[in-house]
């Protein structure tokens, strides 16, 4: 029993260790960004991107909770207009806030989570002209508070968020292709 004793107390001392020091080297900043490039419209894809009504048709997050709930307030699709949602254990609860719309070009978002944790992201969907097409980027940029950014490297935010980024991009781009977007701006 003091061997177990005695190797749980290194262990917990060798993690407390690491969380204190990685902290004080690990970056505090956490960026990722996805791009797809859409062969349709730029008007289409613009619309598709700028109106958070439109967000939900292309949204990842939607098959994890069919039913969430999500209320659009202000004016859609220029800043200051908000997307609130509420859903399940999979999806919990926050807001988007448009900041900046510049007109296909790019939108810029404050993302502000509330469960299953409180934390807050800028987020940025830009679109640039390619040959034949339209690359979309989406960017997610958040900061994590010391010492907890050392623990980033086992959350697998690369990993999951990246590939919900990337199932995303590919709804955004059959939607768009589709020819499918909303029937003009407000």
């Amino acid at each position: 029993m003091r061997t177990f004793l005695k190797i749980l107390g290194i262990l917990v001392l060798l993690l407390s260790a690491y969380v204190l020091i990685g902290g004080l080297l690990l970056p505090k900043s956490f960026h990722l960004e996805k791009s797809v490039s859409i062969k349709a419209s730029k008007d289409v894809i613009w619309q598709n991107v700028s109106m958070f009504s439109n967000f939900r048709k292309w949204s990842p997050w939607n098959e994890y909770d069919p039913d969430m709930k999500v209320t659009i307030t202000g004016t859609d699709g220029t800043p200051g207009a908000v997307y609130a949602w509420e859903g399940n254990k999979d999806v919990g609860s926050g807001t988007m806030t448009y900041t900046a719309v510049n007109p296909q070009n790019n939108v810029k978002i404050d993302l502000n989570f509330l469960k299953p944790f409180k934390s807050r992201a800028k987020v940025v969907l830009k679109l640039d002209d390619e040959p034949s097409s339209t690359k979309v980027t989406w960017a997610f940029d958040t900061e994590f508070a010391y010492p907890f950014n050392a623990l980033v490297p086992f959350m697998g935010m690369e990993k999951n968020l990246g590939n919900d980024f990337l199932k995303g991009m590919n709804n955004l781009k059959r939607l768009s292709e589709s020819g499918t977007a909303a029937a003009g701006r407000p």
